[in-house]
């Protein structure tokens, strides 16, 4: 299977080797690797083409916005005959196999969209956040709730399934993978890789989108507006399936901000919107795990610094 990573890049210099590393040593080496400098200030293009390797290309572009670099490299791994693709942030880095196993896991499952495996989270201490086990099957329902997925280091996504969905929405400046994944899992399913180790270590840095609009309620919006006015998804689905859905994910941002407010250290702000979630869509599960809230414990850990 011939893979194309896409890495779209804006002033990520102090990270982009270490991301571009850990391409270059995965044991799976049929891949290409497509940089798109969006716009750098910094020495992004610099450190991209310092890393020596033929299967390794840069293309600059005007900031744009990280949804048109990565339409740009699709564009190009599709043009070029890849089988599969996978974005893989600028900031992050693969487990050594990651490759492999993704490759392996949608080649058993050639009915399915694309594969993914587990990610973890990582401080400048090393400490790590392991994420479950994760989705497979059909997982449209689950994505109109929330997003599922870190982001595109641990999801290798068949060619024809890219083609088929188009690209990236350029009018959304958060949320914008999310939109895109459910629009892939109204195309088929995903598999999961068996594995208990993470394929992606996501870096946790206060320049990170995630970072700096989690906890702004109306980042979400625009991301739900499109996912949930999406007319295909009602003609699969129907319209009171579709506002049952919306009110679980409106709830479901409601605990992603309080989980924020509480990690960025603004407790009783966060506990409100807990109480928020809590209220429009109940469970036991989240009811118990307020206490944790108060210790900042388990999900609500403050954040590290990351170098």
């Amino acid at each position: 299977m011939r893979i194309g990573v896409i890495v779209p890049a804006f002033n990520v210099a102090p990270f982009l080797r270490r991301t571009l590393q850990s391409v270059v040593d995965q044991t799976h080496a049929d891949w290409s690797l497509i940089v798109v400098d969006d716009g750098s200030t910094d020495a992004t293009a610099a450190v991209a083409d310092e890393v020596r390797d033929p299967r390794i290309s840069l293309i600059r572009q005007a900031n744009a916005g990280v949804s048109s670099a990565r339409n740009r490299g699709i564009d190009l791994a599709l043009s070029a005959g890849h089988d599969a693709v996978l974005f893989l942030d600028g900031d992050d880095w693969l487990a050594l196999d990651a490759l492999s196993l993704l490759a392996a896991t949608l080649d058993a499952a050639p009915w399915a969209v694309a594969a993914c495996g587990r990610h973890a989270r990582v401080g400048s201490n090393r400490d790590g956040w392991l994420s479950p086990a994760p989705p497979e099957g059909c997982v449209l329902e689950r994505l109109m709730i929330r997003n599922l997925f870190a982001n595109g280091g641990h999801l290798l996504i068949r060619r024809e399934a890219i083609a088929d969905a188009g690209g990236f929405r350029t009018d959304l400046s958060y949320g914008e993978d999310w939109e895109y994944w459910t629009r892939l899992a109204l195309r088929g399913e995903f598999r999961a890789v068996q594995s208990d180790g993470p394929l992606l270590f996501v870096r946790e840095r206060p320049g990170s989108a995630y970072l700096s609009h989690g906890t702004d309620p109306g980042a979400y919006r625009p991301a739900m507006d499109a996912i949930h006015s999406n007319p295909a998804f009602a003609d699969r689905l129907g319209q009171a399936r579709m506002r049952y859905l919306k009110r679980r994910a409106e709830a479901e941002t409601a605990w992603a901000v309080g989980r924020e407010l509480i990690r960025h250290g603004r407790l009783l702000d966060g506990q409100r919107w807990l109480g928020r979630s809590l209220r429009d869509a109940p469970n036991l599960k989240r009811l118990a795990m307020i206490g944790l809230s108060w210790g900042r414990l388990g999900p609500f850990r403050p954040y590290h610094r990351v170098a």
